[in-house]
């Protein structure tokens, strides 16, 4: 699907949100960095080995760092820049302090696309000699203008998986057989039940007719095999933070009023006046609603603990909705 880049300054309407979940997230937000050790628990092997060497990585964006984190375990020390379910990602303005981290990293993480464009001004304005950057969008061939959401495509998950752990062989040779060892505890154990209920979704209810509030869902539907019936203009224009036409939201009252859609999902870091009152007909219509969000929320989890959550949100007003 098409996306044009957000610029800076994008969505004031979210910030009226900011403040309601920097309440809720205070407590799990603080940090800026997320070390190893702290977001690889659940896949990391026991022990080190090989060399010692620990690679510096620095991410972009947390829901990335989170897997780098997994797959490098002990050898590995990854810095996410944004951690905060209230920061941005596309507007975001770099601090002095992720200069120095960006300046010092061997391993560079973002995803491109547009989506965070002040993470690329940042390496070019931090060189850094022998550096390696990975640009998410690049690898898995969405050019400038396409939707920037990969994180919510499961394949393109999977491609990032690969890519990482790739380039962390050629940055550690010595620790290959580790993460090898480390991927392959992260794609069969890690994340078993992200994959399960894909899958299970997918063969149970492909085909199902839902609605969404921005562009962020699309990947996901098409990874679940559901059927996206919101314009796509109304998605894009809620991700870019420009106003949708009449038409559009004409035809997704409609929608809405006729119960073409099954499920409603919106994402509930940008819940503008317009989504807002869509989730209320969905709600009066007895469509079942469930929520996405950018980034992790809370900021605490892992990629898989967050992805899963939301998934079985999706799976529930599935089941609701069809009565499988």
């Amino acid at each position: 699907m098409s996306s044009v880049p957000r610029s800076a300054g994008y969505r004031p309407a979210r910030l009226a949100l900011v403040a309601a979940v920097a309440t809720l997230t205070a407590a799990t937000a603080t940090a800026c960095s997320t070390s190893s050790s702290g977001t690889s628990n659940t896949s990391s092997s026991s022990g080190g080995s090989g060399s010692g060497k620990v690679i510096q990585v620095v991410a972009a964006e947390n829901f990335w760092g989170s897997i780098a984190a997994q797959l490098g375990g002990s050898h590995a020390k990854v810095t996410s820049i944004i951690t905060n379910p209230a920061t941005d990602p596309h507007d975001y303005e770099p601090t002095a302090a992720d200069g120095r981290t960006v300046a010092s990293a061997q391993y560079a993480i973002v995803n491109g696309i547009g989506y965070d464009s002040w993470a690329d001004k940042l390496l070019a304005s931090n060189p850094a000699g022998g550096r390696s950057e990975l640009k998410v969008g690049d690898l898995v061939g969405i050019k400038p203008g396409g939707n920037p959401h990969r994180w919510y495509s499961p394949d393109n998950v999977h491609q990032v998986i690969e890519k990482i752990t790739a380039d962390y062989k050629k940055l550690d040779p010595a620790d290959a057989a580790y993460f090898d060892q480390q991927k392959n505890t992260f794609e069969t154990k890690t994340l078993a039940e992200y994959n399960q209920l894909i899958s299970q979704i997918k063969a149970k209810y492909a085909g199902t007719p839902i609605g969404a509030s921005e562009s962020i869902v699309t990947p996901l539907a098409e990874g679940l095999g559901l059927k996206m019936l919101t314009p796509e203009s109304f998605l894009d224009a809620i991700s870019e933070g420009t106003d949708p036409t009449a038409k559009d939201k004409a035809t997704i009252d409609q929608q809405i009023k006729n119960k073409q859609i099954k499920v409603y999902v919106y994402n509930s870091q940008n819940s503008t006046p317009d989504v807002q009152a869509q989730v209320k007909e969905a709600q009066a219509e007895g469509i079942p609603v469930t929520t996405v969000t950018e980034t992790l929320a809370p900021a605490s989890d892992t990629f898989q603990q967050w992805q899963v959550g939301e998934l079985k949100g999706i799976e529930q007003a599935l089941a609701k909705a069809t009565g499988k």
